[in-house]
């Protein structure tokens, strides 16, 4: 018999789409039943993890593809998808993920960003820019200038902006031109279609309009054509929590930002860190008009500790025991602000029920009339790689997945399409 033809990931434009991170190998089938459930025009990317997830999970990139195409092949998935390469920083990073067929690129050249630059005094600031302008020649371009973005903001370059933003983005910059000529011409020897996304989200401060602007600006001057760029945008976006922050003056940033991805892209604006961030979602799909990328990775693995909670309550106390004594350890490469101390532990809770609603309660950053004030959640999202490579505890949460599918789908289906049906109505009021 003719073997059958795979199901392969493609690159997926401009349209709308929505990143599910699988970070054990079995979230598709629920992911699929999200895209069905919700409808609308957003595209699924199937496969997408990163080098730091698959290193905290002992996998490999032709892991997370395989689970993926596995998955929909045994559905008979009949639409476009695609595969992200997550938070990429090094070429042996695309060497891995290209071999295994990703098909989009994400560039992190956060260990280039000076931290600290929106910080300097102007002694500091001058100082540090005299050092780093000779490797910055093009700041001269902006040195005086505005720019009016149509249906956006008027963009000014004074003195202490431009000098700012060669120190604070100007070898990040040079990292991340660097790696998507690699990338393309990785792909050209493929002989494959590719798409760059660019990341400059993990930063301790908000990307301004004029430095989205910049680093845009100069990407295209290099001839880097990226499909999204995903900016740090105001407020807090912690991991496993709702937005924290004015939403009116997100949606008043957002716009501009949109407007800048059109007039110097056109390229789709990205929202990372977008698990749970259901009060954003409807906001994000009307202010960039449909020309959006959301990246979400932590929740599903969340979500599937909640079927632990369904079903053997004992492994989820013991998972929820040991994630809080790896907590203070794994949350340091994470946004976060829960505190062990913060949320009671198992012992100190009346059942199953409370504990959920301690450690996995989604939409709320803080329970209301629960005894405590901070998210649990957050303790059992950091702590992801921990659980799954314990001996006891990744095998054991693996099997209850395994024992109650219809469960896990049911429960990913439920959290994924309410974020995907939030972004379709603001997509649809956008017109």
């Amino acid at each position: 018999m003719p073997t059958a033809v795979r199901h392969q990931p493609t690159t997926l434009g401009l349209e709308p789409s929505f990143g599910f991170g699988d970070r054990l190998g079995l979230a598709t089938p629920g992911h699929l039943a999200a895209l069905a459930e919700a409808g609308g025009p957003i595209r699924g990317i199937v496969a997408q993890q990163s080098i730091r997830e698959m290193a905290r999970t002992d996998r490999q990139p032709v892991d997370v593809m395989s689970a993926a195409i596995d998955a929909l092949d045994a559905v008979s998935f009949g639409q476009p998808w695609g595969a992200d390469a997550d938070h990429l920083k090094t070429p042996e990073d695309v060497d891995r993920t290209m071999a295994a067929g990703f098909t989009f690129f994400t560039i992190d050249p956060s260990d280039h960003v000076d931290q600290r630059a929106d910080g300097y005094d102007a002694a500091e600031l001058d100082a540090l820019f005299d050092s780093a302008k000779h490797d910055a020649p093009w700041h001269v371009e902006y040195l005086g200038q505005t720019f009016d973005v149509p249906d956006g903001p008027t963009v000014v370059f004074d003195e202490t902006t431009v000098k700012r933003a060669v120190v604070k983005y100007g070898r990040a910059i040079d990292s991340a031109v660097e790696l998507a000529n690699y990338i393309t011409g990785a792909a050209d020897k493929a002989g494959r279609a590719v798409e760059l996304e660019i990341s400059v989200d993990e930063t301790d401060e908000p990307t301004t309009v004029a430095e989205h602007y910049l680093i845009a600006d100069q990407l295209r001057k290099r001839g880097v054509s990226v499909v999204s760029l995903a900016p740090r945008f105001i407020g807090e976006l912690e991991k496993g929590v709702d937005y924290k922050g004015d939403l009116a003056a997100l949606e008043a940033t957002m716009v501009d930002h949109a407007a800048i991805a059109n007039h110097l892209g056109p390229y789709k604006l990205s929202l990372h860190s977008g698990s749970d961030k259901l009060s954003m979602y409807r906001l994000f799909g009307r202010c960039t008009k449909g020309r959006l990328h959301v990246k979400t990775a932590g929740t599903s693995y969340l979500e599937a500790v909640r079927v632990v909670a369904r079903h053997d309550a004992d492994l989820f106390a013991r998972i929820i025991d040991f994630s809080r004594g790896r907590y203070d350890t794994d949350k340091a490469t994470y946004h976060v602000s829960a505190t062990v101390a913060g949320v009671p532990a198992p012992a100190d809770l009346p059942d199953v029920a409370a504990m959920e609603q301690a450690y996995l309660q989604t939409w709320d950053t803080v329970p209301e009339g629960q005894g405590f004030t901070e998210p649990g959640r957050q303790i059992l999202h950091c702590t992801f790689g921990s659980v799954l490579t314990h001996l006891e505890f990744g095998p054991s949460l693996r099997q209850v997945l395994v024992d109650h599918p219809d469960t896990h789908r049911a429960i990913l289906a439920d959290h994924f399409a309410r974020h995907l049906r939030e972004l379709n109505k603001g997509i649809d009021e956008a017109g």
